[in-house]
């Protein structure tokens, strides 16, 4: 009788966490799972229901309780098959610092990454990231990677979006949209939570210029090792386009007044400008930053 009661009240549990899920009713359905993961742990399914379980952490941006259910997952998962139980780890020990663990993860998975101890720095491409993708409309930025999850951002953002150039995001695994750029498809990635912070403020100044001048005035910050973004170089969409296949040009910079962001310190942009400027007085022209 008490083996038949236990039996009834697993598939309670099972059918209520499930149910949790479908409503995405995150912490019933990670605590649930968990409950039934811990009660069966040899069970065949045991391995879907840690994973699942990490997985509503994840989706709670419980990062601490991903790392911690997805380890049980990974330890059940069949290595080198690109099994999302290794990936999805990957991030939750990236976060957490664990950079022992997040290799382990990363090569459960199937992928490459470098040997050594301490923070994973590589060159994984660069990839397309949507900033605070929480927020509707996030902004879309390009980035490189520095590990399968971790990328450092190579525009500068503008100041509505919360980022700044050369600050380090960890974004998802799972593709959301696609940017195409000469003839090439690259997926775009939403952002996780902000790794690492910038230094350097995002300013913004007006010039008038050619587009020959514009481009001149971002080689020049760059030099530096800053950057300039003139708006000429953003386009805007929607959001539901947003996340779809959007194609873009390498290039499609153009002359004439408009604002131009720049991430540098804010004492040293008028010097810069200054420098610029007198490069060809006669048709480049700025007015004093506002800082972002």
């Amino acid at each position: 009788m008490g083996d038949r009661m236990t039996r009834e009240d697993d598939r309670e549990l099972h059918r209520t966490a499930y149910e949790a899920w479908e409503a995405e009713n995150w912490p019933v359905a990670g605590e649930l799972l968990e409950r039934l993961a811990r009660r069966h742990p040899d069970h065949p399914r045991a391995g879907i229901w840690w994973y699942d379980a990490a997985l509503a952490h994840k989706f709670l941006r419980n990062w601490a309780k991903a790392y911690e259910l997805g380890r049980e997952a990974a330890a059940r998962a069949e290595r080198g098959g690109q099994d999302p139980a290794f990936w999805n780890l990957g991030i939750a020990a990236t976060i957490v610092e664990d950079w022992d663990t997040a290799r382990d993860a990363w090569r459960g998975y199937g992928l490459t990454v470098p040997d050594g101890d301490g923070e994973i720095m590589a060159d994984f491409g660069v990839t397309p990231i949507r900033l605070n993708a929480d927020r509707s409309g996030g902004e879309v930025v390009w980035a490189r990677r520095l590990c399968p999850t971790r990328a450092q951002v190579l525009n500068v953002p503008t100041p509505e979006s919360g980022r700044r150039y050369g600050e380090v995001v960890v974004h998802d695994g799972a593709p959301n949209g696609e940017r195409e750029v000469d003839g090439r498809t690259y997926s775009v990635f939403d952002e996780l939570l902000l790794f690492r912070a910038s230094e350097l403020p995002t300013s913004s100044v007006t010039v008038a210029a050619h587009v020959e001048d514009v481009r001149a005035l971002a080689a020049l910050f760059g030099e530096h090792g800053y950057a300039a973004e003139p708006s000429s170089g953003v386009q805007v969409i929607c959001a539901c386009c947003s996340e779809g296949n959007v194609s873009q040009n390498a290039d499609h910079v153009v002359g004439g007044e408009q604002v131009v962001n720049v991430a540098a310190p804010v004492d040293e942009i008028p010097a810069l400008m200054e420098r610029w400027r007198a490069a060809a007085p006669e048709r480049r022209s700025w007015t004093e930053p506002a800082q972002g």
